[in-house]
């Protein structure tokens, strides 16, 4: 079985791009298509990794302003040739599931979320901020990519979603059909047990959506310690607005992180994510989450067991949450083995085993000749 991956971009490093490394692990002979990678802000493993880029990788300015050339990005995928591959694996979360495969070729799609900006232009725009010049050009752009997302979507033969949230988007915006595997998490990391502090965490970048303000908030009304991990274009004015109980760290090393996710109260996390890796990161250390009761959170924080979840956007409606899961008495083991159920080691069965039915059944319905091996 003769696999590609392709990726949107490798131009930062965050939950897609771990996805993406353990994809890698299951497929090491598989090339990785991309639009543009910028080696120096990747980790190191990817430079052992057979990556091949589109024509935008020599486009002025690209690897640091990617934006600006939005409209190119459906043309760089399908200008991969691919017919080459039985099985292409897109991990994909805008772009990528836009390739071009030939009548023979499985495609699978592991979905991070239809592109958010596309169909939730809306809501991207008030959480951007963007200016009125963006706003009046941008339309006609998103009406376009709108609908070519929804013709490349038909040539997907199989949608993996991670989780149900997403699986509902696309049922919504495609009308296809899809199975969850989640995320892989290192939850084995955390190999030893110590008593909690008395802070509470967020880990996230420093970015609108993800509503960093309204812990920052709920914290200067609570007045309990709160220490925040990230960095971001958000953070001046986040620390502006924060309270002396509210410590920003910045980044930190993973030795570092793995402390602070042990030494915790408990977690915070605000924000609607398709899915949530840190929520359940810190649920493998056995610290509960308190988390905003949409998207991926659903599937990751289990009220009154593993956490507490809130129901509005509110510094009040997060505050309430807290003062809650301080009456609580939670079992940090039993916090523990709920994050278990998605290690990477599951997800990486999960897929391998879809991967492998998926390919048998394909080849079933070919009635072209074998390859030679």
């Amino acid at each position: 079985m003769k696999v590609a991956l392709v990726h949107d971009y490798l131009n930062q490093y965050g939950g897609a791009e771990r996805v993406l490394e353990e994809l890698h692990q299951l497929f090491p002979q598989a090339p990785i298509f991309t639009s543009i990678y910028d080696r120096d802000a990747m980790p190191a493993a990817f430079r052992g990794m057979d990556i091949r880029t589109s024509f935008m990788q020599r486009l002025p300015g690209i690897l640091k302003h990617h934006q600006p050339y939005l409209a190119l990005y459906p043309l760089a995928f399908e200008s991969f040739e691919l017919d080459e591959f039985d099985v292409v694996l897109s991990n994909s979360s805008a772009f990528c599931k836009g390739v071009k495969t030939g009548p023979h070729t499985l495609h699978i799609c592991y979905c991070l979320t239809p592109m958010r900006w596309v169909w939730d232009y809306r809501g991207y725009v008030e959480r951007e901020r963007l200016g009125r010049l963006p706003r009046l050009g941008l339309p006609p752009i998103i009406s376009s990519l709108r609908a070519w997302d929804v013709t490349v979507s038909n040539t997907v033969d199989h949608f993996i979603a991670i989780s149900r949230t997403v699986a509902a988007r696309i049922r919504k915006y495609y009308r296809r059909e899809s199975i969850v595997i989640y995320p892989p998490v290192r939850t084995d990391v955390f190999s030893h047990t110590c008593p909690p502090g008395d802070y509470y965490l967020v880990v996230s970048r420093l970015i609108p959506y993800k509503r960093i303000d309204l812990a920052v908030d709920a914290f200067n009304r609570l007045g309990l310690p709160l220490k925040i991990v990230g960095d971001g274009r958000d953070r001046a004015a986040l620390q502006s607005r924060a309270a002396r109980n509210v410590e920003f760290l910045g980044k930190v090393s993973d030795a570092e992180l793995e402390q602070l996710y042990l030494g915790c109260r408990g977690f915070l996390f605000p924000g609607e994510e398709d899915f949530g890796i840190a929520p359940v990161e810190a649920q493998a250390a056995g610290r509960p989450v308190v988390a905003y009761a949409a998207g991926g959170a659903l599937d990751t924080v289990l009220d009154g067991e593993t956490g507490v979840l809130f129901w509005e956007q509110t510094p009040e409606a997060l505050a309430a949450a807290v003062r809650r899961l301080e009456c609580l008495a939670l079992d940090s083991e039993r916090i523990r083995a709920h994050a278990r159920r998605f290690d990477r080691s599951v997800f990486r069965q999960q897929l391998a085993d879809f991967v492998r039915s998926a390919w048998a059944e394909h080849q079933r319905q070919d009635f072209r000749p074998a390859r030679p091996r």
